[in-house]
């Protein structure tokens, strides 16, 4: 182990909900009913001390609460006693000190990652949805991942790949992967045995793992293109997470450029909710807007270069105002004789 890795082997569990069983080290439930699986964040049974659980108000406001024994839930609208609801299960109204009804549950994974504590913003859970369906994460994956942040695509890669998986996480700032860390603790029960986080620059620190999946959630991604090239293996995805249109464009022709992908694309999410209630069914008035761009693009096997686009970029996308990365097609284009085009 070296300077710029944290350690998680020796740190606390927040609770304990799992025990170990029989020799093959599978998890089994502390007591009798279902067995949650493995390294899922799902519990199931009484609710315990040192466990989130999500209060809802009657206006639909939730509240993200850390049990503990002995303390209560403050609102307006009056208090909760913890132990009221510790060994008692979810989904249960419970009433406030003013008799207002709240509802409790454990929080689903939405729930937790747009309310758990962080440093740097999370990726919500509508780019992650569909980061972990279109980059093809799998059960038993290899994903490098820079940089963590908080932790919330961290616990999504995590549940996705299971513990025979491997996620490879970079984050140049400490506090962000201590913070990450504890997210990640918290949402499953324990240290994860899948992540490995490193603290540093990913092109500095990069330890040589081959793996299966590249996610980039940077300022620069273009610097870590070659590198990704470098870490995937033949087939492999490469999924980048941007919040400007510069920040896309940079990249995208970047990927073209390198010459080994299959050529990129780009989409950005937005969700819409609906009102539906007799006959009073129109758009909700709030939706999910831009939070980021995400963009796909595939490894090709060593020493194979993409085929030439056989569309031209439009007039002046690589003008003389343009000083990016240039795809090698364009050289080729501008050399071409007009009457042979």
């Amino acid at each position: 182990m070296t300077d710029d890795m944290i350690d998680l082997s020796d740190r606390p569990a927040p609770f304990e909900p799992f025990e170990r069983s029989g020799t093959t080290g599978s998890l089994a439930a502390s007591d009798n009913p279902p067995v949650s699986p493995p390294w899922s964040g799902v519990r199931r049974g009484p609710l315990v001390a040192g466990e989130r659980v999500a209060i809802t108000d009657p206006k639909g406001r939730r509240h993200s609460v850390l049990l503990a024994s002995g303390k209560q839930f403050h609102s307006t609208k009056g208090l909760i006693d913890h132990d009221d609801l510790i060994g008692g299960p979810e989904g249960v109204v419970v009433n406030t000190s003013l008799g207002v009804p709240h509802i409790v549950t454990r929080p689903a994974l939405e729930e937790f990652t747009v309310s758990m504590p962080r440093g740097a913003t999370v990726i919500y859970p509508k780019d992650a949805s569909y980061i972990l369906m279109y980059t093809d994460i799998f059960p038993g994956a290899r994903v490098l991942e820079a940089g963590a942040g908080s932790g919330g695509l961290s616990i999504s890669i995590l549940r996705a790949i299971g513990a025979d998986g491997r996620l490879y996480s970079y984050e140049r700032r400490a506090d962000f992967a201590l913070i990450a860390a504890k997210n990640v603790e918290q949402f499953f029960g324990a240290p994860h045995p899948a992540w490995h986080v490193t603290v540093g620059d990913l092109v500095e620190t990069y330890g040589g793992e081959k793996v299966d999946r590249v996610v980039l959630d940077m300022l620069a991604p273009w610097e870590c293109v070659g590198l990704a090239h470098q870490a995937l293996v033949p087939g492999g995805w490469l999924c980048v997470y941007v919040a400007t249109t510069t920040q896309m464009g940079r990249t995208m022709d970047t990927i073209r450029a390198h010459g080994g992908w299959v050529e990129p694309r780009s989409v950005e999410i937005n969700v819409r909710e609906w009102h539906a209630e007799g006959l009073a069914i129109r758009p909700g008035h709030a939706g999910r807007g831009h939070t980021g761009f995400i963009i796909h693009a595939r490894r090709l096997a060593d020493g194979v270069q993409a085929p030439l686009k056989r569309r031209r970029p439009a007039p002046g996308a690589y003008g003389e105002d343009y000083d990016g990365p240039r795809p090698r097609e364009i050289e080729l284009y501008n050399s071409y004789d007009p009457q042979d085009r």
